[in-house]
């Protein structure tokens, strides 16, 4: 299922900020993109992250900004030390040599020390954020598989609709081969006999019977209803629904004598169609 959070934490050493993308895909693929020195987490937020998502393809991406020099910098005092001491040894020793300015100091490698987070606080840190945004993450996808939920809803009443205006098509298509074979038979044999009718109409009916294909739609179509309604992690077993609701659409148009059902069993496999697209974004 497709879906977006995002979210942020402060650190006494810098900022953190944390992405989750999603898209459509029948099994859950994780890719992610993070900071090397972040890299050796990647472990524990791929276990975190599919202990709650089943389906998709999931882009996580990690952002780690350090703390500048001007933030939370405090002096490196052995160092500013030892400055001092050169300093004053170069003037005893070149006079007209320009002394260090505030601005030389600053500026020099490792006078300001930033703070800086242990891999442990860095690791809980992360973890942390990552659950805040998988929490999100899962709430957007439960309002997006709400308006899903509706979609394909009204995708199984339509298909019900079709169905029950299937039934009444049968018995009249019987009557009228049997009205159309009793006419040619009497005409090609006037002494037609009443049994061999009856047996021509028999296996007619017998080719055309579709109850079994009606029973088994109106069977997987409950099913549907019921899947949807509880919720949960539906995707896999709407999936194996759709196999089945397609293969008595096709089988209900393979055995159709009647235009009627024709269409009717075409528009079955559109709607089926729509709804097999749609539940790739179902978790």
């Amino acid at each position: 299922m497709t879906g977006y959070a995002a979210a942020s934490a402060e650190l006494d050493s810098g900022s953190l900020t944390l992405e989750l993308r999603a898209v459509n895909s029948r099994y859950l693929d994780l890719q992610f993109r993070m900071p090397d020195e972040l890299r050796v987490f990647e472990g524990a937020m791929r276990e975190a992250i599919s202990a709650q998502l089943q389906r998709g393809k999931v882009e996580c991406r990690v952002n780690y900004a350090a703390r500048s020099a001007q933030s939370g910098a405090a002096l490196n005092r052995d160092l500013l030390l030892q400055l001092a001491a050169w300093n004053k040894e170069v003037q005893d020793a070149l006079p007209e040599a320009r002394t260090l300015s505030v601005a030389d100091v600053l500026r020099w490698n490792g006078v300001l020390e930033t703070p800086t987070a242990s891999a442990d606080e860095l690791r809980t840190a992360l973890l942390d954020l990552l659950q805040e945004t998988l929490q999100e993450f899962s709430a957007s996808r439960a309002r997006e598989g709400e308006k899903l939920k509706d979609f394909l809803l009204q995708r199984v009443e339509k298909i019900e609709s079709l169905r029950e205006g299937v039934i009444p098509h049968v018995p009249a298509a019987i009557a009228a081969y049997e009205q159309k074979l009793i006419a040619r038979l009497r005409e090609a044999m006037q002494n037609a006999e009443d049994e061999r009718i009856r047996q021509e109409i028999t296996l007619f009916a017998s080719k055309i019977d579709v109850d079994e294909e009606l029973s088994r739609l109106a069977s997987h179509l409950t099913e549907m209803r019921r899947i949807l309604t509880q919720g949960g992690a539906v995707g896999k077993r709407l999936d194996f629904l759709m196999q089945e609701l397609n293969r008595e659409a096709n089988t209900l148009g393979s055995k159709s004598v009647d235009a009627e059902v024709s269409r009717s069993a075409m528009e079955m496999k559109i709607l089926i169609e729509q709804m097999r697209e749609q539940i790739q974004n179902l978790e």
